[in-house]
């Protein structure tokens, strides 16, 4: 069937700001849908109220609501523009809950919508827990024995009934949210309660709990003739009781038989096709027995999943791309293979490779959170590697981290305590994937780890293979290492840095030159969908060690792009954002623009969103031979966070352009004594400050330049390691932590201006002309990190004085910088003086923030700046305002109910919201004013 002419315009309700279960994949999806509509002619509307996402750009889409996602906006929309249908599928639950309740009050009906992609009926079926057991009942699906509770009651006779161990999980919630293992009968009751307070419909499901079963998902597609495919299958590393957003992934499926891979495809086929009569994709997690392979079904979600973008990159097939036109009235047969461009989309992805995906946690931010994973999702963002083999994969994704790990192990960050080891193979945390490395490494047998963690033997086989290459690894010295060892060595993932600690004496570089003196460079192989049976199209490549290299160098003049990794507190989407405005630019300038990131979750890793793409972690080695191979014109590290910009420095000493602001600038900024002796020069005041290395010197300084004191080691984001303190003691402490932390870091101690006032501005420079985008001040006093206030833009309480001190040093400080592109100053103001704390060359997480309240695409006319092609003079800026633009930091404390929700210097906030007020007497400001504000209140 064709595509439903009578469908000319599509409202797309996205997820809202980034949190702990929902994150920037929603954002991915929602974008690849928008311009996969828009390619069919459709008039595209967004609503979303994260300023920080590409998706809410006008790149994207063409109308954009920066609103709060209630019923309330979505009929303002739908009295603003005419739409025939809604699309609720891409925004993940959030989406999904507004939809059901729009529908529940009748506006959709009202307005003539119609919905798209899934149907209010499929959604009751899935996520009432009850309606969803009954359904797999009746078709014939195996589910773990439980029973429905609405009351505190019931839940205690369901318990009763089934037995310890077992699982509460609540209804209608996502990335687990009060869910959670019950082993004993005296933890039933807290359980319960929160289960119940948990779920919007006072509901939870009491289910016996399959610990230690395997656990597997499906990534499906159907289409409105029935016809459904399989596009992925994904094996949790981890058995059952994580959760999946806190699992490590593998695709395709590595442990399972093929007689259960069928049975699991035939019930996951019986399961879509019994929920409801729609078109489009679904997500389908399975538990299976190890013992039997008995199959049990966990839930399934009919919509775009948290997986979703992980498998459209695992396999190169866009399921939110092919959904959204399968949502209009396509079917799969109709469709172009967006990789082969010659075949249809009716088709299986086949790999033949391997992808692993590890999640990013920030425990280190939740002082005193409780680290053991479970059933409620906890990590913040996620890195794929890509290899020919599991290993290989694994290790990529572990160098993807930025976690200061060279690999899985071999990199002087091993434990050795095995007490603390084996604890953790039980109780599982962030670490453990490193800590089975290292019993394995003390000796600790294989099955001994196996029944403490209850992972599948072959895993843990192909781990000790690792630790045993590691071993065979310590009889050579770089010179006498055979060269088919060495070979055999990088196909197992070894970085450099590995195999130099290995061997001891030796450096990264030395190790480099040797295989390069050896013939032991990387090939690019292309991520193809189709295991290279049809030619591909799409420039998507991963690396490996094999003889052919499918990534052809073209003769075009080259940028590179670094990304920023994984999303993490401090350095999240904001920074993709800006990383997809590079490209454009990039493009737009007559350059090939090309991608280096590991982020699955992203638009940055989207297959065409660069002219090519290299699916590889942002380390150095890695990075190192991509530009040996393309040879590029030069690397952007400006729009990737620090994680890009770290790499900085060992471009500079390799000769290799930076685009943009040079490496001695932006070191500058970074080192607090070189960039104080230049706001001296300049003559722009700025706190006293001292630079220590040890307790001893940081004590001097202390009192050198009076308490209180900020406390911060240098050259990290975030406010990583920040703290306020006001004696002797504490800084002894802080200082100390942060050395053991951070070693070979040195601490910067700032003596703290005490009830001041915060502002900050944004401004893009060529070298000759600065151009101020943004001035913003926060609600909250100096001493809350930046990322954690809200921001008000523009200022609602500076004076002009301030506001001209702000302006004058903005400029001086861009000039004296030698900025080309994005700088970013952060103010302190007390008694009508302007003090600077800080300044970054490079993009903040505030410039999407201000691109949007201004519309104004600064990120792509700052990068046309730095890449030499523009100079301010050449664009036409005009402002769009629309009164005030607010920036609300939003949190994931539900996901840490025992940690204190105080704010200071260390950025806890996952995510941010922009909500625009037409004046200063907004009631909204008002009150946000009175609670937020600790000076002078009006």
């Amino acid at each position: 069937m064709p595509k439903n002419t009578s469908i000319k315009s599509v409202l797309i309700i996205g997820s809202g700001p980034i949190i702990i279960g929902q994150a920037c994949e929603f954002d991915y999806s929602g974008s690849q849908a928008a311009l996969s509509l828009k390619e069919e002619g459709i008039s595209v509307t967004i609503i979303n109220s994260n300023p920080a996402t590409i998706m809410t750009d006008k790149v994207i889409a063409d109308n954009v609501y920066l609103l709060p996602l209630t019923c309330e906006s979505i009929e303002q929309i739908l009295q603003e523009q005419q739409i025939d249908a809604v699309l609720p599928t891409m925004g993940g639950q959030t989406a999904l809950n507004l939809c059901i309740n729009a529908d529940e009050q009748g506006i959709w009906e009202k307005y003539g919508v119609k919905i798209i992609g899934v149907d209010i009926a499929a959604i009751e079926k899935t996520e009432n827990r009850e309606a969803f057991r009954q359904l797999m009942v009746d078709i014939g699906v195996g589910v773990a024995t439980s029973k429905i509770a609405n009351s505190f009651l019931e839940g205690k006779e369901a318990a009763q009934e089934i037995g310890f161990p077992l699982v509460i999980r609540p209804s209608y919630t996502l990335g687990g949210k009060g869910a959670g293992f019950v082993h004993k009968k005296e933890e039933f009751d807290a359980a319960l309660s929160r289960g119940l307070q948990a779920s919007p419909t006072h509901e939870v499901l009491v289910e016996q709990a399959v610990l230690g079963w395997k656990e597997y998902e499906l990534e499906l597609l159907r289409d409105s003739r029935d016809n459904v495919i399989i596009i992925c299958s994904i094996e949790n590393f981890d058995p059952m009781g994580i959760h999946t957003g806190d699992s490590i992934t593998v695709a395709p499926a590595m442990t399972l038989s093929d007689r259960c891979y069928q049975e699991m495809r035939n019930q996951a086929i019986k399961m879509m096709r019994a929920i409801g009569n729609f078109a489009g994709g679904c997500n389908v997690q399975f538990s299976v027995n190890p013992a039997n392979e008995e199959i049990i079904a966990i839930e399934i979600n009919p919509r775009v999943s948290r997986s979703s973008a992980l498998a459209s990159k695992a396999t190169g097939y866009p399921i939110a791309k092919i959904a959204a036109k399968l949502a209009i009235g396509y079917n799969l047969d109709e469709i172009e293979n967006q990789i082969t461009k010659t075949t249809s989309a009716y088709f299986e992805p086949t790999l033949d490779y391997v992808i692993v995906k590890i999640p990013r946690w920030n425990f280190d931010k939740f002082k005193g959170a409780n680290r053991e994973l479970g059933l409620q999702m906890k990590s913040v963002g996620e890195v794929m590697g890509i290899g020919r083999t599991f290993i290989e994969a694994l290790q990529k994704a572990c160098q993807s981290l930025e976690i200061g790990r060279a690999g899985l192990g071999a990199d002087g960050r091993q434990s050795r305590n095995l007490e603390e080891i084996m604890h953790s193979l039980e109780h599982p945390s962030w670490d453990r994937l490193f800590h089975i490395y290292d019993a394995l490494s003390l000796g600790v047998p294989i099955e001994s780890v196996r029944k403490a963690t209850k992972i599948d033997r072959w895993f843990l086989n192909q781990i000790q293979e690792v630790v045993s290459m590691e071993n065979e690894l310590r009889r050579y010295s770089l010179n006498n290492i055979p060269e088919d060892f060495l070979f055999t060595l990088k196909q197992k993932g070894f970085s450099d840095a590995q195999i130099a600690y290995v061997l001891t004496n030796t450096t990264e570089e030395d190790v480099y030159q040797r295989r390069k003196q050896l013939g032991i460079r990387r090939v690019y192989k292309m991520v193809d969908t189709c295991a290279a049976e049809f030619p591909a199209k799409t420039p998507y490549y991963y690396s490996t060690y094999e003889g052919e290299n499918e990534s052809i160098v073209s003769d075009r003049k080259k940028i590179i792009v670094l990304g920023s990794g994984p999303n993490r507190i401090g350095q999240g989407i904001e920074f993709d954002y800006s990383c997809v405005h590079g490209l454009l630019a990039a493009k737009e300038s007559g350059f090939e623009a090309i991608m280096v990131n590991c982020n699955p979750e992203t638009v940055s890793t989207d297959f065409n969103m660069a002219d090519k793409l290299y699916f590889e972690p942002v380390f150095w080695e890695h990075v190192r031979e991509i530009i040996d191979l393309e040879q590029p014109y030069g690397v952007v590290v400006q729009l990737g966070g620090q994680t890009a910009l770290k790499m900085a420095e060992k471009l500079h000493e390799h000769g290799i352009r930076i685009i943009g602001t040079s490496f001695d600038n932006m070191d500058i900024a970074e080192d607090r004594g070189r960039f104080s002796d230049m706001l001296k020069d300049l003559e722009i005041p700025y706190p006293k400050y001292g630079v220590a290395e040890s307790a001893e010197e940081a004590l001097e300084v202390a009192h050198h330049v009076g308490y209180p004191v900020l406390v911060r080691p240098s050259y990290v984001l975030g406010g990583q390691g920040m703290s306020i303190v006001i004696n002797d003691e504490d800084l002894e402490k802080a200082v100390v932590s942060l050395l053991k932390n951070l070693p070979g870091n040195r601490v910067l101690i700032d003596h703290f201006l005490d009830r001041a006032a915060e502002a900050e501005s944004d401004s893009i420079s060529d070298g000759e002309d600065v151009h101020i985008i943004g001035l913003m001040e926060h609600i909250e006093p100096a001493g809350i990190h930046s990322g954690d206030s809200y921001a008000v833009l523009p200022p609602f309480d500076l004076s002009d004085n301030v506001i001209k001190q702000m302006e004058d040093y903005t400029e001086k400080l861009a000039k004296a910088l030698n900025v080309r592109g994005l700088l970013n100053i952060q103010f302190a103001i007390k008694d009508e003086k302007v003090y600077v704390i800080e300044a970054n060359p490079r993009a903040s997480r505030t410039v999407p923030f201000i691109a949007k309240a201004y519309d104004v695409p600064y990120i792509n006319i700052a990068a046309k700046v730095m890449m030499g092609v523009n100079k301010l003079k050449d664009f036409t800026i005009v402002r769009k305002p629309k009164g005030y633009a607010i920036k609300e930091p939003v949190f994931s404390y539900d996901k840490f109910p025992e940690v204190a929700k105080e704010l200071g210097p260390e950025m806890k906030s996952t995510g941010e919201a922009i909500r625009f007020i037409p004046d200063l007497q907004d009631p909204y400001f008002r009150h946000l004013y009175k609670e937020k504000s600790m000076y002078l209140s009006k």
